[in-house]
């Protein structure tokens, strides 16, 4: 036989009867969704940097070669104002002073070779004469690709790389380059005028059988939209959280099982609804 229990909804109201939750963990959420949010606004204002950048550089790229700057404006070269301008230099190779710099290429691993070009106005520039791989890393191997007398060498602006390569520090004592560091570089092979940035030379600034020019890689990564996008969504996650937790009692619908009339009648200062639990 059915037992029948009868409780009022007031005392099966889950939304009177359950604890509310806790102030700290009201905050903790509310912060956590104002972090995320800026950190979505963050990287659609760095997409929009991105963007711009990487139409700056194109222009760069593809404008007119001009001199580089003089020596009078070198220390106001940087890599926000003037890093892959089209610019070109003329000079005499200093070969007994190259320095071979490790690289990995599309022509797979071996070295850039960087070699001073002496100007008529006595200063240095560092010049990435391109890519040799490693059976070439001997100078007598390229002897033909050698020039003796005076060139003009037309590339894209770089700045000095200080900050070593393929996590490894340059070790100059030891003649090993990892990075184009300028300054490294210009101190290791006595090179007192030097500029403090360097050239990639262009493929067709190269004379036959010395290394490979024109192998610069212009890559910007950008994924911020992806970035933004995760961020907004794990955003609404917890937003869309917070309101079942703390709004959802509001919507709660309660079941009710209406009582015969003449039950209802003998009860005095009872609900006329009921919630019937059956065991």
């Amino acid at each position: 036989m059915s037992d029948i229990r009868t409780v009022t909804s007031e005392a099966k109201d889950p939304s009177r009867t359950a604890p509310r939750p806790r102030l700290w963990l009201t905050v903790l959420s509310l912060t956590a969704f104002a972090v995320l949010m800026a950190l979505g606004i963050w990287q659609v204002e760095r997409r929009t940097w991105k963007l711009a950048l990487i139409d700056r550089v194109e222009q760069r790229v593809h404008a007119p070669a001009q001199p580089i700057p003089s020596p009078a404006s070198w220390a106001a070269v940087s890599a926000a104002n003037d890093e892959y301008r089209h610019v070109t230099v003329s000079g005499r190779f200093l070969h007994d002073r190259e320095t071979l710099v490790q690289a990995v290429t599309e022509e797979g691993p071996g070295y850039w070779v960087l070699t001073p070009l002496q100007r008529d106005d006595g200063t240095q520039v560092l010049i990435n004469r391109g890519f040799v791989p490693s059976e070439r890393r001997d100078a007598s191997t390229r002897q033909g690709g050698n020039p003796d007398g005076k060139v003009e060498i037309s590339g894209l602006l770089r700045i000095t790389e200080p900050k070593g390569g393929f996590l490894r520090n340059n070790v100059p004592q030891h003649n090993r380059w990892y990075s184009r560091d300028v300054a490294a570089i210009a101190a290791a092979r006595g090179l007192d005028l030097v500029a403090p940035f360097f050239v990639d030379a262009d493929a067709g600034s190269q004379s036959a059988g010395g290394p490979i020019g024109g192998l610069t890689v212009i890559r910007f990564p950008n994924n911020h939209l992806i970035y933004a996008l995760t961020w907004f969504a794990l955003a609404f996650m917890l937003a869309g959280r917070l309101f079942v937790t703390f709004g959802g009692g509001l919507f709660r619908r309660k079941r009710f099982v209406h009582e015969p009339a003449g039950d209802a009648a003998r009860r005095t200062g009872s609900d006329a609804g009921t919630i019937v639990e059956q065991a």
